[in-house]
């Protein structure tokens, strides 16, 4: 239908929703598939979801305890790390080739005039440092999240006091409509997020009645996959 409307007509796009689009230019048409979601499923977030909760309790843990956990450590991408690997298989090369041969050589001779503290004390103080800032941030973000979660409470209370019901149900529907969009508005900052609109946003929204079709279709010209200004 829309061949035969645009046969005689200049070249027009089309704009459709969910990243599809389609070209109709003098009667021939062009459709791109919509591009796949590659991010989590809500299925797979919930898992997401309980493995983080199940760390955070860890915290409470005694230090010998924390310290047999596998998941949720550094652990399983240090064992799979070919750089890792690879130093190590140098190193225990060397120490065969030193207990086999029966002199000192010249390299290892040199190697004893150098000071190489400085370079591991140099490098344990940068690991440190990196440590601390990012556990600070993880805190400085854990604290933003929680004190928004807050707020949006505080609004829903004296919404509910203070204003007509209609007012209030949509104020507090809108409020935490904005909240679960800054999380998938975080996808366009930094390495992105595993948070997406399909599954993410359009599930919350479908289940707890946020937003309507009227205002859906609204925010609709905003891409919130992929534009900060959800953020």
């Amino acid at each position: 239908i829309i061949a035969d409307h645009c046969a005689n007509q200049p070249p027009t796009h089309i704009y459709l929703p969910a990243t599809m689009s389609k070209t109709v230019a003098r009667g021939a048409d062009r459709f791109v598939e919509p591009k796949k979601e590659t991010r989590p499923d809500f299925k797979e977030l919930k898992s997401i979801e309980k493995e983080r909760r199940e760390i955070l309790l860890r915290a409470e843990l005694p230090f010998w305890r924390i310290l047999m956990f596998w998941s949720g450590t550094c652990l399983k991408e240090i064992t799979t790390d070919s750089l890792v690997w690879t130093t190590l298989i140098i190193y225990i090369g060397i120490r065969i080739y030193a207990n086999i041969v029966d002199y000192v050589p010249d390299s290892v001779e040199l190697m004893q005039k150098t000071n190489v503290g400085i370079l591991g004390g140099f490098l344990s103080f940068f690991l440190v440092l990196f440590v601390n800032q990012t556990n600070g941030r993880f805190l400085e973000m854990y604290g933003f999240s929680k004190a928004c979660s807050g707020r949006i409470q505080d609004v829903a209370g004296l919404a509910k006091a203070q204003l007509p019901i209609e007012v209030a149900d949509r104020l507090v529907r809108h409020f935490n409509a904005a909240h679960i969009a800054g999380y998938v508005g975080l996808n366009a900052i930094g390495q992105g997020s595993p948070y997406s609109k399909t599954y993410f946003f359009d599930h919350y929204n479908e289940e707890a009645k946020l937003l309507t079709p009227a205002e859906m279709k609204e925010i609709s010209r905003h891409d919130m996959d992929n534009s900060g200004l959800c953020m």
